[in-house]
């Protein structure tokens, strides 16, 4: 394969695989061949075998959450990177955070650290899909972020941890799918977790988003 076109078939995605490109090539031939345009500087290396063309010849802005979600399959963007998505927490966060039913895993790329953390397959729901730019890209629900983090974090689901976490746009939560979802994980110490944050001003069930 030539360089124009790698560009012609790439220039518009977040990232790609050497897998990808092996189609009628040998892949070993494929990623020597790619370690060169990596070193030429006309690639950037993201994880062992993702790329992304280096920005004079890539169209697409770098989406990590997109990059997170291609580089595992099987995997949704949550816990604070959702929260911070949805409006719900103030501070920004510099790590992209998915949740996953395979092992746990801790990436640094050059475009920032992405870490994936396991959850059992019964509480793996209530995420959505969005396209960025030929892209899949998978978001937890404001909702859904709230509880993976509470249940994620060892001794979270208490008031206090709750306040700390300065959430905000509480109104914009669904007290009825909070319910439902809490009910996914089947875990006793969740079930406070609406009255928690009704207590921190969250709308009655009859509001909705």
């Amino acid at each position: 394969m030539k360089f124009e076109e790698l560009v012609e078939k790439c220039h518009d995605m977040h990232c790609f695989c050497s897998g990808m490109l092996a189609a009628g090539e040998k892949l070993d031939q494929v990623r020597v061949q790619l370690n060169r345009w990596v070193k030429a500087g006309k690639l950037v290396r993201i994880h062992k075998g993702w790329y992304t063309l280096a920005s004079p010849w890539r169209r697409a802005s770098i989406n990590l959450f997109a990059i997170a979600c291609s580089i595992k399959a099987g995997s949704y963007v949550s816990l604070q990177s959702a929260l911070s998505y949805h409006g719900m927490i103030p501070e920004y966060v510099p790590e992209t955070t998915c949740v996953t039913t395979g092992r746990p895993q801790l990436i640094q790329t050059p475009f920032g650290r992405i870490s994936y953390r396991h959850l059992k397959r019964e509480a793996f729901t209530g995420f959505f899909s969005e396209n960025a730019d030929g892209l899949a890209l998978y978001m937890a629900s404001a909702e859904k972020a709230l509880l993976d983090l509470v249940y994620l974090t060892p001794g979270a689901a208490n008031r206090d941890y709750l306040d700390g976490l300065r959430l905000q746009n509480l109104h914009d939560l669904n007290l009825e799918k909070l319910l439902d979802l809490v009910s996914c994980f089947a875990q006793a110490n969740l079930m406070p977790i609406p009255a928690f944050l009704e207590e921190l001003g969250l709308m009655e069930s009859g509001e909705t988003r």
